[in-house]
């Protein structure tokens, strides 16, 4: 079946969706673990009242093949998918995805898909976006709107991202990604291919390539 579907739109529409939905919550059935721990409610937390250790546990994270941790939360799974040149794809999923002292870098990729990212915890996070004309922008996600950090960023399919721990024990933020995210759809990004193609922004480049 064939859908003409905004992404987008897709987001914006689903995410009131996410937030009804009990059968997601982390408070009720996780479809994606068994691991009880993961129920735990994170509200009213300060970075210090949390160790890395009990925040991965808490939330079932595993590693990210671009660095850091993720656990996906969310999949649209009772709506009919959409069928892309890539195959078929869920209309909407969601991870969380954290950043830690130890794995701080968010290496080089590409996602086909579009995402919003929304912060939740911790440390800020900057995000380096090389857009398709070839734009380098900047932008610092964190929980100070008046400094000018972020509280959602868009960032649509087709943009090299990279994102960086700069300070603190970690930075959680929450990603929902439209169509679906899968792994065929990602590319991460080889230092040499993207220095080729934006020599412009090579010191960038060079720190936050993972190959």
């Amino acid at each position: 079946m064939s859908h003409h579907i905004n992404p987008i739109s897709i987001i914006l529409g689903s995410l009131l969706l996410i937030s009804q939905q009990t059968a997601f919550s982390e408070t009720s059935q996780k479809p994606f673990s068994s691991d009880e721990s993961a129920a735990t409610t994170m509200t009213d937390v300060s970075e210090n009242d949390l160790s890395i250790q009990a925040l991965v546990k808490t939330l079932n994270l595993e590693p990210h093949i671009e660095g850091g941790y993720y656990r996906r939360t969310y999949q649209a799974d009772h709506r009919d998918k959409l069928n892309t040149a890539e195959g078929e794809r869920f209309l909407l999923t969601s991870i969380y995805y954290l950043l830690t002292q130890e794995s701080a870098i968010g290496h080089w990729h590409n996602n086909k898909s579009d995402i919003i990212h929304y912060y939740h915890l911790g440390s800020p996070i900057t995000y380096y976006l090389i857009h398709e004309n070839g734009e380098l922008e900047v932008v610092r996600m964190g929980n100070n709107p008046l400094a000018g950090e972020q509280l959602q960023l868009v960032v649509k399919g087709g943009t090299w991202k990279a994102s960086h721990l700069e300070t603190g024990n970690y930075g959680l933020i929450s990603e929902a990604v439209a169509p679906g995210f899968d792994f065929k759809d990602m590319s991460l990004g080889v230092k040499q291919e993207l220095l080729a193609q934006f020599p412009q922004h090579a010191m960038v480049i060079n720190q936050f390539s993972k190959h």
